[in-house]
């Protein structure tokens, strides 16, 4: 299994890799992750983590640099990892399959190579359509920067045989592929494992939103997730002393986010920093409600890690997704919240009164949740799948 992204980091992706891992273990597998490392000051370096063989290759920094940089840094990480895992013991080995996640969209020529070798299948896990999504919210234009980046991942998508997109709306985007016959495709929903039971440190009763009914975000903060409704919401509610907003975790719109509230003089919104996933369950057993929020420019379909998050852990949702969206459906299906396509703040006003009503422990909303995420997002039937096309 091949991604940029793997414990200890705390990223939404690195959980998800964690959970499919400690699955493959689970039933029997013997699974490598390949992992570039920019930190390493060798060719390569061999642990395990929960059963699984790690491999961290030395690879160029991709993170925390300029666009440019960045952008021939990914170019040149499956050159490095290709030839540091050649000098590591593992470079001989001959593999059973390959799997892959994207973001990145980079890693084409490593799996190339590995299947070409091993003369196995490969499958990738896609969760990020990129650079589609960054043309949708206006990061670049049409030109040659997207033309670029359009045919690197286009690269990635005839190296698969079989590609896994999250929801039946992702569908439409990969036909030309299925048309071509040039890879499977199947909708393979975001996953989670065992909920975690280590005590969270933020604890609700000690701070200012202490005796409110806490709407809280746990996640990336970033142009994506359209973070100011949260804000304007709280703006709008600032009078109601039983409401709270609860954002923890960490992007590129933090520091803003927080200017702007001390900037409206807001009381009923508390940030905290990212927090270990283990600790998650711990923090929402002290919220109301769980919040995820979509730019509208989005045109393809996402279902964020929080999503399940929330559901495993019983707790409500209040969704502001982009038209639409097929979350939008499962949220309604399943009456596990309250959902909208559309930043209409005395909407959403509504929607949150309604969510303030609810008493968990006279409705089976509770029991809904959890049966949502047994039936749609259990992480048993995520390995199960990738084997079967294997």
């Amino acid at each position: 299994m091949i991604a940029d992204t793997f414990p200890p980091l705390r990223t939404s992706g690195a959980v998800q890799l964690r959970d499919l891992s400690r699955e493959f273990v689970r039933l029997g597998h013997e699974l490598t992750v390949l992992l570039p490392a920019a930190d390493l000051d060798r060719p390569w370096k061999l642990d395990t983590y929960d059963g699984a063989q790690v491999l961290r290759l030395r690879a160029p920094a991709t993170k925390n640099i300029g666009y440019v940089r960045r952008t021939l840094a990914e170019l040149a990480m499956p050159l490095a990892m290709k030839r540091n895992l050649r000098r590591s013991p593992l470079g001989n080995q001959r593999w059973d399959g390959v799997i892959w996640y994207s973001p990145s969209i980079f890693h084409g020529p490593l799996v190339a190579a590995l299947k070409r070798e091993s003369g196995c299948r490969s499958y990738l896990i896609i969760r990020d359509i990129f650079p589609e999504w960054a043309a949708d919210m206006g990061l670049m234009g049409r030109g040659v920067a997207y033309r670029f980046f359009r045919a690197i991942a286009d690269y990635q998508y005839s190296v698969a045989d079989t590609i896994g997109v999250q929801s039946p709306g992702n569908l439409r985007y990969f036909q030309r592929w299925k048309s071509k016959g040039e890879s499977n495709l199947q909708v393979l929903p975001n996953w989670l494992g065992k909920a975690g039971t280590a005590p969270c440190p933020i604890r609700l009763a000690d701070t200012m939103l202490s005796g409110r009914k806490v709407f809280v975000y746990a996640g990336n903060m970033g142009v994506a997730q359209n973070m100011d409704v949260v804000i304007a919401l709280a703006e709008r509610l600032r009078h109601r002393d039983d409401l709270g907003f609860l954002l923890v975790g960490r992007g590129s719109e933090v520091d803003r986010l927080k200017r702007d509230v001390a900037a409206r003089h807001l009381t009923n919104v508390l940030f905290r920093d990212e927090i270990d996933p283990d600790e998650i369950p711990d923090l929402y057993a002290q919220c109301h409600v769980g919040i995820v929020t979509l730019d509208p420019r989005h045109s393809s379909h996402n279902i964020p890690g929080k999503f399940l998050t929330y559901m495993q852990c019983g707790l409500p949702v209040l969704a502001v997704l982009n038209e639409g969206n097929d979350l939008s459906s499962i949220i309604r299906q399943y009456a596990v919240g309250e959902v909208s396509e559309a930043v209409n703040l005395a909407i959403l006003c509504e929607q949150i009164e309604r969510l303030m009503q609810i008493d968990p422990e006279r409705t089976d909303l509770v029991a809904r949740c959890r049966r949502l995420f047994l039936e749609q997002f259990a992480v048993s039937a995520t390995v199960e799948d990738i084997v079967r096309y294997l």
